[in-house]
């Protein structure tokens, strides 16, 4: 890469805009480029995409990237089966994705044992794969399918409902369920759901919000639905809804940010106001299952790592609760029913268990997993005896297993192939202290022939937020980078919930600064150890992840040879007044509160970025169609660090066309953006093809 970013770009213009907030003089010099539908800033993005391109494509490395990406892409996806239905008139509905499809299609088997057939193809509907398939529901008969469908990225999902047996939609079309939550009424003949309000209907700037639920009857006009809660609630609540077997209790769940929610109940026979079942308490309450009049929810109220509690719908109180599974030393993330057990799954420093309990709360057994890896999901029914789940791990891409309740046996029942023997590759587990002395824990990726003489090129990967855990996945977009010898590391930083809701708390609001000081501490720790240096080493990560490479960057410009930044926030001062972002003014707080812009300001990375200092090589990516991270953040960052740069690292901007923020992404799309950051990646560690 020998021609030099600012050569190649011409200066970005700046504007005097400093507003005092709190008593501070915040400036914001590229207030400007916030707005992506001006022509001043498409002229800028279309010169920003024409540097990044001729750089890109320069590198020798790429046409092998792009072609190893796409063999490695090729090994698809694979979802966990739903039942729906009974006996042997029970239906398996699942997702697959193959060879070069764009998008997954869905699929339905008659019976577990049956044949499939193809039930829903997005990629008929869009030759370039831009519309994407966001979500689904069977109904519980399995006669009916609702179905969300968006494109370009957008999210903003279109509910239609489809026939099983003949594969037709119905007439029923609602628009504005971005990821909706339903729940069928036994006869099919309508369901509950959340929506968000149209324009004109709520404040301007306020579509985004105010999701509420509501009734629709299977062939009523929706327009006409009648909307059974979330009056009042404020902007950055969020809620779902679930259904009793028998259709009458309908339970909805509020939740407000990451760590806080509420649990309300109606009763379909008693008409009537909501009868509050838990409200303004401190604490998660998830209603994982809900069976005839038991509810079973899993909460961390006094009980960090979460605990399993039954709860009498007739009784809902709090004081009538009956405690089932009580707290222990691993993370309970789900439960749900089957064949009269409960399976729960939890967390052990950071990879999947999965534990069977009596309806009373009794320990049974625990599945045996093929290795050390993540359970993504478990579906089972109340009324069967199957369970499936699906495990993957860095080195095996998925498997779905059957797991016969009766029987208490463990049958695979579809798998992914691997593109390569993994053999060669190896996964460990570390622990290094953070700042404060804290131990974190992190995974490492390589070859079994790896020497620590600190000159392996190194790709650090980090979160650190919202309660999202990083456990063992298959990452085949890492592939080609492990091949040539690459070590991949990934980071269990505070702010995630490997370990319960302490470890996530110690990293949100004012302690968000503790993930950063996680993830610099991690890369000390492999230059430390000698398995890489400062001059091979990257950093990476997506949106919460961005904002945590962004403040990596400004925090440790020395640190780091690279770095990409993807779809990131950037801004903290500004970031809740765009998209959705108001949703997660609980885990950061906001500028409009004294204290709360107090310490966003201390770390926001557009605000601390320092003119003079020599920056790493830095690759931003966002999308146009971004409806979660508004794109602004990427173009403001990229222009301050090309202002600010003393050294001659290239910062780069790759702003895409009808993408979002990654959801429902088509495989093409996907493959050129990795082809993108890997040859960056390449260019910058000094890594070459075969």
């Amino acid at each position: 890469m020998a021609v030099s970013l600012l050569s190649a770009v011409p200066p970005t213009r700046t504007d005097n805009v400093v507003e005092k907030i709190h008593g501070v003089e915040v400036r914001d010099p590229y207030r400007w480029l916030e707005h992506g539908d001006a022509d001043e800033v498409k002229a800028w993005t279309a010169a920003q995409n024409r540097v990044l391109r001729e750089r890109l494509d320069a590198v020798p490395a790429r046409a092998w990237l792009e072609s190893r990406l796409w063999q490695w892409q090729e090994v698809g996806s694979l979802g966990t089966p739903v039942v729906r239905g009974k006996g042997k008139a029970a239906r398996l509905f699942y997702t697959r994705r193959e060879g070069k499809q764009n998008q997954p299609v869905l699929y339905v088997r008659e019976g577990a044992s049956g044949k499939d057939r193809m039930l829903l193809d997005v990629n008929q509907l869009a030759a370039d794969g831009t519309q994407a398939l966001d979500w689904w529901y069977p109904s519980e008969d399995g006669t009916l399918l609702a179905y969300g469908i968006s494109k370009s990225g957008d999210e903003n999902s279109v509910l239609r409902v489809r026939e099983v047996g003949s594969g037709k939609d119905r007439g029923d079309e609602i628009a504005r369920t971005r990821a909706c939550s339903l729940a069928w009424l036994p006869d099919s003949s309508g369901f509950h759901y959340t929506r968000y309000p149209a324009a004109g209907s709520v404040p301007a700037g306020e579509e985004a919000y105010h999701r509420s639920v509501y009734f629709h009857r299977m062939g009523a006009d929706p327009a006409h639905d009648e909307k059974i809660f979330g009056e009042g609630l404020s902007l950055s609540s969020w809620t779902n809804v679930q259904l009793s077997p028998d259709g009458r209790f309908v339970v909805i769940e509020v939740t407000e940010g990451w760590s806080k929610s509420d649990v309300v109940l109606l009763d379909r026979k008693k008409p009537g106001a909501p009868v509050t079942v838990v409200k303004g308490r401190d604490a998660i309450f998830n209603v994982v299952e809900v069976l005839d009049d038991r509810m079973y929810v899993v909460s961390n109220e006094g009980a960090p790592r979460y605990q399993l509690w039954q709860v009498d719908l007739h009784a809902p109180g709090r004081e009538h609760w009956k405690l089932l599974v009580a707290e222990g030393e691993d993370t309970l993330e789900s439960v749900i029913a089957a064949d009269g057990k409960l399976f729960a799954l939890y967390l052990k420093d950071a990879s999947s268990r999965v534990r069977v309990f009596s309806l009373a709360g009794k320990t049974l057994r625990e599945i045996a997993l093929p290795t050390l890896g993540t359970v993504a999901a478990v579906h089972g029914r109340f009324d069967q005896r199957d369970v499936y789940f699906s495990f993957s791990s860095f080195l095996v891409p998925t498997k779905v297993f059957r797991h016969v309740v009766g029987r208490d046996k463990t049958e695979l029942w579809q798998e992914l192939a691997a593109p390569v023997d993994t053999s060669q590759f190896v996964v460990e587990q570390v622990r290094y202290p953070s700042k404060d002395g804290t131990s974190v824990p992190m995974f490492l990726v390589h070859k079994k022939e790896f020497a620590k003489d600190g000159t392996n090129p190194t790709l650090l990967y980090g979160y650190g937020g919202f309660n999202v855990s990083l456990t063992p996945g298959f990452a085949a977009w890492v592939g080609p980078f492990l091949e040539r010898g690459g070590v991949y590391a990934v980071a269990n930083l505070r702010g995630g919930g490997e370990y319960g809701e302490a470890w996530h708390r110690a990293g949100m609001l004012a302690a968000k600064q503790n993930v950063f000081d996680d993830f610099a501490a991690a890369a000390e720790y492999l230059i430390r150890e000698k398995v890489t240096s400062s001059d091979r080493l990257a950093i990476s990560g997506r949106s919460n992840g961005g904002l945590l490479v962004a403040a990596a960057i400004v925090q440790h410009p020395s640190l780091f040879k690279a770095a990409v930044c993807g779809v990131p926030l950037t801004d903290m001062v500004r970031y809740h007044l765009l998209q959705i972002a108001r949703l997660w003014i609980p885990e950061y707080g906001s500028s409009e509160n004294a204290d709360e812009f107090s310490h966003l300001y201390a770390y926001s990375p557009y605000h601390r970025v320092k003119s003079g200092t020599p920056y790493p090589a830095t690759l931003i990516f966002s999308a146009e169609s971004d409806t979660r991270v508004d794109p602004m953040h990427a173009r403001k960052f990229a222009a301050r660090l090309q202002a600010a740069t003393s050294g001659k690292a290239p910062i780069l901007l790759r702003i895409e066309g009808n993408a979002g923020h990654g959801v429902g992404k088509p495989l093409g799309k996907i493959i050129a953006q990795y082809t993108d950051e890997l040859s960056f990646l390449f260019g910058e560690l000094g890594l070459s093809a075969p």
